[in-house]
């Protein structure tokens, strides 16, 4: 294992409930998430930003996330990333990243971020 790919974070994809009107939601009920450990992370700083208005301050903060070389972790839009206490969304797409000799997954980045106010 590479010397930055020592991180590990936990995959949380909502499960599927009907409501009322018979639509398919999300269900992040903790009986419906499915959870799997992802290792072999590395996880870092991307941004950070603070905007104080009169009644709240609201907080971004962001990191990338790359897998090790020859992973090709389970993650997608719309998960949710647990990480050093933190729950985060995942931000936007994973981009999956091909080897050009061999044309199976090289690694896989994503970019997460936790918003609070």
């Amino acid at each position: 294992m590479g010397v930055i790919f020592h991180q590990q974070v936990v995959r949380v994809r909502a499960g599927t409930r009907t409501d009322r009107a018979g639509n398919t939601v999300p269900d992040w009920s903790p009986g419906a998430v499915d959870r799997l450990l992802i290792t072999r992370l590395s996880v870092q700083p991307s941004v950070q930003s603070e905007r104080t208005e009169a009644d709240r301050t609201s907080v971004v903060t962001g990191w990338r996330v790359l897998s090790a070389p020859g992973t090709a972790p389970d993650v997608q839009a719309g998960d949710r990333i647990e990480y050093d206490g933190l729950v985060c969304e995942v931000d936007g797409e994973v981009g999956r990243w091909r080897d050009p000799v061999t044309g199976r997954s090289h690694h896989a980045e994503w970019a997460m971020r936790r918003s609070t106010g």
